[in-house]
């Protein structure tokens, strides 16, 4: 349950819109997972992309997770964060294979997703240098919503199975050293049978490879987006998988490590996007509370058409009215239609819940509007993270020509 005091005490100290992180909830969320795989030998890299901020880097540092990254960059932050380049892998999508050459030099693991580049890495490196193959097996999304179904079914993540055949044939042509399988998901997961179909796809794929030390099964468990929503359980999830696992390992001989990149898992709701109600508006059929925020802050209710509960922090007590809470940016910029909330006053802080993973990850600067600032508390300790953008940092890189 959220700490409706303390938020309210964090917007008056640091002003709005605000991330505001717990990193209780992100202690409680990497110990529910280590617990649920307990018996496993298992390792957990979080998926960066969901929230890259230092600080809640050196938070997974500290608490023995390491990193799954996307790009260059962010292996080259989590090692200036302090991670060994063995606690970082790289999955990136469709990229130069500069990135590969770069990842290769800094010493991490190494995710590979296309036959293009795999023949690549082949030519380059023989049997030098070992790889993990990234596979999509198809797995049904559970999602209801039409764009992340469609996202899904068209996926451009992973090797696709048909084209098993010509994937063996690159590796044996280059005596690549393949020494870890990855699953391709999406945060669909909610359910343990879905997961299980795609763990028993991996394990017969897994056979064909006589290297393999490490199976990855990705991201993709679901997170609630609201109390009470349902999820998948992830000890049912690993009590379930475990005789498949040991009868894996029995078939190949030899124990295999099993990966998983949470991301959202482990920081989605721990963040609250804070942000004041400026302006009460009617066109005669809806009332919206216009914010101080927008899809600029937070774009995945009009990107993904999510679902993030929004609660009255200021008066939490009030009789319950529809509004549409929309931001202030000169588009379409819903954060919630008709949305049964306690009565909305101007001045009214509301908490938009459940935003700590790809919230800050995607913001931007559209309509020259600053990005906000971020604080995390630890314990009682409430501290800034990340500062608010000035003109300054919305000038910068920009080049002043003469004409």
């Amino acid at each position: 349950m959220l700490n409706r005091k303390r938020l309210l005490n964090a917007a008056k100290k640091f002003g709005t819109p605000l991330y505001f992180y717990d990193a209780d909830i992100i202690r409680r969320q990497i110990s529910y997972f280590q617990d649920a795989f307990r018996t496993f030998p298992v390792q957990i890299r979080y998926a960066m992309k969901s929230n890259s901020n230092i600080s809640i880097l050196k938070l997974m540092l500290k608490e023995g997770v390491g990193l799954d990254t996307v790009s260059i960059p962010e292996i080259q932050t989590g090692l200036l964060m302090g991670f060994q380049p063995e606690q970082i892998v790289f999955t990136p999508n469709l990229v130069d294979f500069n990135e590969i050459r770069e990842a290769v030099k800094l010493g991490t693991s190494l995710n590979i997703e296309n036959l293009s580049n795999l023949e690549k890495f082949g030519r380059e490196y023989g049997s030098s240098k070992s790889c993990f193959i990234r596979l999509n097996p198809h797995i049904i999304a559970e999602s209801q919503t039409e764009k992340v179904a469609n996202w899904h079914n068209q996926s451009k993540f992973g090797i696709s199975l048909n084209l098993f055949d010509k994937l063996h044939e690159i590796i044996s042509k280059y005596g690549i050293v393949v020494d870890g399988i990855h699953l391709h998901s999406s945060h669909v997961i909610m359910k343990t049978e879905v997961f299980l179909k795609g763990a028993e796809i991996i394990f017969n794929l897994a056979q064909d490879f006589p290297h393999l030390k490490y199976i990855d099964f990705g991201g993709g468990i679901k997170v609630p987006h609201y109390a009470g929503e349902k999820v998948i359980d992830l000890k049912e999830l690993g009590n379930a998988l475990k005789p498949k696992y040991n009868a894996f390992c029995n078939k190949l001989g030899k124990k295999i490590e099993l990966w998983f990149e949470p991301g959202r898992f482990l920081v989605g709701e721990s963040g609250t996007l804070l942000t004041q109600v400026k302006v009460l508006k009617s066109n005669g059929l809806v009332d919206f509370a216009g914010v101080d925020s927008g899809f600029n802050h937070l774009i995945r209710p009009m990107f993904y058409d999510a679902y993030h509960e929004i609660l009255n922090l200021s008066n939490p007590d009030a009789k319950k009215k529809k509004y549409t809470v929309v931001g202030n940016l000169c588009e379409i910029d819903n954060f919630a239609k008709n949305r049964l909330l306690n009565e909305i006053r101007e001045g009214d802080i509301l908490a938009i819940t459940h935003a700590g993973g790809y919230g800050y990850s995607m913001v931007s600067q559209y309509n020259s509007r600053f990005r906000p600032a971020e604080a995390m508390v630890t314990g009682d300790k409430m501290q800034l993270i990340r500062e608010r953008d000035t003109l300054d940092d919305l000038l910068r890189n920009q080049i002043e020509i003469s004409f």
